[in-house]
């Protein structure tokens, strides 16, 4: 099981360097909805015992992550004149070169903790943490509300990988309450998304931080 987590675990640490430099936001959504579906996979393959729990997070994981909200986030892109993320913050190339130092200094802090847990697998804590500075990326370089959503939810995955890790000692109603609050924030963040896209012409969060009373 070790080596097939651990190359679910490179697929989703690449997943992370194609979102950093796409710039066309459906492509980015699709990407996310494989991860979610990749996440979903995960409680399976670290846990020796796939009980009841296990089980439940993965459905949970894979309904939310890879179907509910990528439909959800699709279906408001219907509504948005955006295509594409045409000026970020911070060009693609160098997103991507933040993203290989992210996953560098990953790799280099999960060397250093002291984990408790016996023979975890090799790349999950850092894949973890490469995953949670990739959302941080994206939630603070791109400029589209939308995408900054996607940064938000690719937060939350590298959080959820980590708890898989905690998972036979945390509570099973902790790992839903994460997941509904995700389901609401992208909920709200939608219905606000359009909002703002039928009282203004951009949905850019460099206009709207312009806005003055």
């Amino acid at each position: 099981m070790s080596s097939a987590t651990d190359a679910l675990l490179v697929l989703i640490l690449l997943l992370n360097f194609f979102v950093l430099g796409s710039s066309r936001i459906r492509s980015i959504i699709y990407t996310i909805a494989a991860q979610g579906l990749l996440l979903g996979v995960l409680p399976l393959l670290v846990h020796e015992s796939i009980g009841v729990r296990e089980g439940l997070v993965s459905v949970g994981a894979i309904a939310l992550k890879s179907v509910v909200i990528p439909r959800m986030l699709l279906r408001a892109m219907a509504d948005l004149p955006i295509r594409r993320e045409i000026e970020p913050l911070v060009g693609y190339r160098t997103s991507l070169l933040l993203g290989a130092a992210a996953t560098g200094a990953s790799m280099a802090l999960a060397a250093r903790l002291p984990l408790e847990i016996v023979h975890p697998p090799p790349l999950l804590v850092p894949a973890s943490f490469a995953t949670v500075l990739t959302g941080f990326i994206v939630l603070t370089t791109r400029t589209k509300a939308i995408t900054q959503v996607l940064g938000y939810l690719m937060l939350e995955n590298g959080i959820f990988i980590f708890g898989v890790l905690l998972l036979e000692a945390m509570p099973f109603l902790v790992e839903v309450g994460v997941l509904l609050d995700l389901f609401v924030a992208i909920f709200v963040m939608g219905i606000i998304i359009n909002h703002i896209s039928r009282e203004f012409a951009s949905v850019s969060t460099e206009r709207l931080a312009e806005l003055r009373e």
